[in-house]
């Protein structure tokens, strides 16, 4: 049992913490105990659980990147103006143009991190402006309402009528976004791939003498979280049932501040896909919790600044340091 703590402090906590919240949450508001409420929490969070777990990667690699939302907002115009020319497709071809650009804009970033030498977070900041600027100058702003039916038809997965006569349902994005939560964890875990993006998180240097190309792994990273954010946008729209250029705007903070608390440490070589998942889960029960309330969404972008503040605190400290039990047991050994 302390084996399991010491290994997996970081998700034990957040499982807590997350337990504790929803307990006093329950009491707050009936309404957040219901399956409904659930079920919607699960359906809403799919689509930053799908950016977190692309994010996570390349955190790991050491890297840093904000310009995925705008990317995968991006990606959603382009790909229904592509679908537009081309009859309608269906999914398969939507989650490929839809994935390929988002890797390819990925790709960008990678390029020119490396091809230049430039810090991760200045070469995001900069694509950050120019997707948006491009992205909104080219469309004006205006959205895109008339979208293929596959593309907004609602796919339920699971439903179950309540008492109230409402439904509460699980529909296709929880699909997705677990296909995509164990395609990372298999990349990170159990191939070589992952393990030479951990090592070079970890240490640049030494793993460039190792023989790991510095190249590759930044085009591996920012490449797997733009096919992630090409996917995630893919499925927003599916989800809202429209395409607006500026929907995702301001999304890549929330998803930063999961991943950071979850575990993955912004100078990179740690991480779990399970600590990304929670801390994902961690802030939209906060904020839905919030808004059953009543608070401010204001309150909610405070709480989100000072999880960012106590995320990058934590993940730049030792654990041990801050779990005394695990001190205790390294002691009695």
């Amino acid at each position: 049992m302390r084996r399991l703590f010491r290994t997996h402090a970081t998700e034990i906590c957040l499982l807590a913490v997350i337990v504790l919240i929803g307990a006093f949450l329950s009491f707050a508001t009936p309404r957040f105990s219901t399956l409904g409420n659930a079920f919607d929490l699960l359906n809403i969070s799919s689509v930053n659980i799908i950016f977190a777990v692309g994010l996570l990667v390349v955190l790991i690699a050491g890297g840093i990147d904000i310009s995925f939302a705008v990317a995968a907002s991006v990606v959603q115009y382009v790909t229904a103006l592509i679908l537009g020319q081309v009859g309608g497709g269906g999914w398969a071809s939507g989650l490929l143009i839809a994935g390929g650009i988002g890797t390819l804009l990925g790709a960008f970033n990678a390029f020119l991190i490396h091809r230049f030498k430039i810090i991760s977070i200045v070469v995001t900041i900069a694509t950050f402006n120019i997707y948006f600027g491009l992205l909104m100058f080219f469309t004006r702003g205006v959205s895109i309402y008339t979208l293929p039916d596959w593309w907004t038809e609602r796919i339920i997965l699971y439903e179950r009528e309540m008492a109230d006569g409402s439904w509460a349902e699980i529909r296709l994005p929880v699909l997705v976004m677990a296909i995509c939560v164990a395609a990372t964890w298999f990349l990170i875990r159990h191939t070589t791939t992952g393990r030479q993006l951990y090592a070079f998180g970890d240490n640049p240097e030494g793993a460039r003498r190792f023989g790991i190309s510095i190249g590759a792994m930044q085009f591996i990273a920012f490449g797997w979280l733009g096919l992630m954010a090409g996917i995630g946008g893919l499925i927003q729209a599916h989800y809202a049932q429209e395409v607006v250029p500026n929907a995702l705007y301001g999304r890549e903070l929330d998803v930063l501040a999961a991943a950071v608390l979850g575990g993955a440490r912004l100078g990179g070589g740690k991480g779990s896909v399970l600590g990304c998942v929670l801390g994902v889960l961690l802030i939209s029960i906060t904020q839905n919790g919030l808004n059953l309330m009543g608070v401010s969404p204001f309150a909610f972008k405070m709480i989100i600044g000072a999880i960012i503040l106590v995320a990058i605190t934590l993940s730049n400290s030792r654990i041990d340091k801050l779990l005394p039990i695990v001190n205790n047991e390294r002691r009695r050994r």
